[in-house]
């Protein structure tokens, strides 16, 4: 075992690859806010790639973290001269690659470090994967929270901002103010049209402190779209484990991911970028009909196991897949009920997507967690499930399956699975959500009625006793029953 460093990249090669690139070849121009697993594992990888072959040296990664749990982070990669190991896993092939497009990372609370490093010219794109919740944005209406605590407090102090967005107006500031063009920014996030709501919460921030300045950043920056994907769980002993034993590498915080991954994006880039089209990326047009397949497919797909498997008593992903009933509702479900709402994609059969996701679900190498897919309904379900719900609706179409990923997400809100094991939960609205959920067991209509999750979902006559028939079912019969129940078309009636 080696512990990951630069000193050691010679030794570690015996077992991953390596950077053909040098340290001290790189400079920013990259400022990444959220230096997550996912961050790590797709963008830092395609630069990777690219600086491979000699390309963006003057792209290299400045981390930043606005949350206080980002110096762990910080402290980890800092240790490793900010090297990552990535885990390829494919079902026939596993690989490891040290990646080392990033040189620094800051964090909280040195936010005047941040904006300082904002303003330097040699920046030109500030990204961001800081979650789907991360935006200000009301569930029920898609538009910029401006009540948000978080929010108000930067608009009432804007020369000391501590929110991701805070900062950025902070930092495109003191660019005018030394007449450095605006940088681009880029979110890497899985939101609907996620260039135009990072707009939205930028420019609406702005505007409650200095509506001229909000004006300026309308014209001068440029938030191009984009389709992130490739599956990433989380990394805990097991990934260190396997990253000492396997390849000899002593990271103390590895990225462990599918072989495939994927980006679409919008070529607006005004003050330049590095060429992503190298290394497998799409820039096209329009990027709305690869990013609603992907939310709706993918991610839809994601939540629509993670509470069935869950009250089954599954831990990974690949487990819920190897369960016929999960697999079989999954398919249906997407065959009969989201497919058919999911607009045509330039040059793609939706069908070959779908068995695409339905083999990188099953890869049983990925270790993904169910625990994952469930966090974070609250945010997740407004944009992964219900909007189709509310487009069948629309057109006058079922949702008996659709329904039932809300009616599972409900019972999984009670507390505790089928057999009776306690459910942990991972979203900042768990309280609320339970009491809902439990509140429902007199009226189903009592979870329903969290309108800033629901909407107008939440009073549809149909979608209503779609949703109580399923409830009803999976607490009398459980969650097997109610799938098989689905499945032969007795559910409901």
């Amino acid at each position: 075992m080696t512990k990951l460093s630069l000193a050691n990249l010679q030794t570690l090669s015996a077992n991953a690859g390596v950077p053909r690139y040098r340290r001290k070849d790189l400079s920013a121009g990259i400022v990444h806010f959220g230096v997550g697993n996912f961050h790590r594992a797709h963008m830092a990888v395609y630069l990777h790639e690219l600086m491979n072959e000699g390309k963006a040296l003057d792209f290299a990664i400045i981390g930043a973290g606005v949350m206080a749990s980002d110096a762990k982070m910080k402290a980890t990669l800092q240790a490793q001269d900010y090297l990552t190991t990535v885990v390829e896993q494919d079902v026939n092939r596993s690989a490891a690659t040290i990646t080392g497009p990033m040189i620094d990372i800051v964090t909280a609370p040195d936010f005047d470090r941040i904006i300082e490093t904002l303003a330097d010219p040699k920046i030109r794109i500030v990204s961001m994967t800081i979650t789907e919740g991360g935006y200000f944005i009301d569930p029920a209406t898609g538009k910029f929270d401006p009540k948000h605590p978080a929010i108000v407090a930067d608009a009432a102090d804007p020369g000391h901002p501590k929110t991701v967005f805070g900062l950025i107006i902070a930092g495109l500031k003191a660019r005018r103010a030394k007449d450095v063009p605006a940088f681009t920014v880029m979110c890497c996030d899985n939101i609907p049209g996620n260039g135009e709501v990072t707009e939205a919460t930028v420019t609406g921030l702005a505007k409650l402190s200095d509506p001229d300045f909000a004006h300026w950043i309308h014209e001068h920056v440029a938030f191009p779209n984009s389709m992130v994907d490739r599956i990433t769980p989380a990394t805990g002993q097991r990934e260190i484990d396997i990253a000492r034993d396997a390849y000899g590498v002593e990271d103390g915080w590895p990225v462990f991911c599918e072989e495939f991954k994927q980006w679409v994006m919008e070529d607006n880039f005004p003050l330049g970028r590095p060429a992503f089209e190298d290394v497998g990326a799409t820039f096209v047009a329009d990027v709305a009909p690869y990013e609603l397949m992907k939310l709706r497919i993918l991610n839809g797909g994601h939540a629509a196991i993670a509470y069935p498997a869950a009250l089954m008593d599954l831990h990974f992903v690949h487990e819920a897949m190897e369960n016929e009933l999960i697999r079989a509702f999954l398919a249906k479900l997407e065959h009969d009920e989201i497919i058919p709402v999911v607009p045509p994609v330039p040059n793609t059969s939706l069908s070959d997507y779908f068995d695409l996701i339905e083999r990188r679900f099953a890869n049983p190498k990925i270790g993904d967690t169910i625990p994952r897919l469930a966090q974070d309904g609250s945010n997740r379900q407004p944009k992964f499930i219900l909007p189709s719900t509310s487009d069948r609706l629309t057109k006058g179409l079922d949702v008996v399956g659709l329904a039932l990923v809300s009616a599972l997400w409900c019972r999984y809100f009670e507390g505790v699975s089928d057999s009776g094991t306690a459910i942990v939960f991972n979203d900042a609205s768990a309280e609320r959500l339970q009491a809902a959920a439990l509140a429902s067991r007199q009226d189903p209509k009592a979870f329903l009625a969290l309108g800033d999750i629901f909407g107008d979902v939440g009073v549809n006559p149909q979608f209503v006793a779609r949703f109580g028939q399923a409830l009803a079912s999976l607490r009398d019969r459980g969650a097997a029953a109610t799938l098989t129940a689905y499945l032969d078309g007795t559910l409901g009636g």
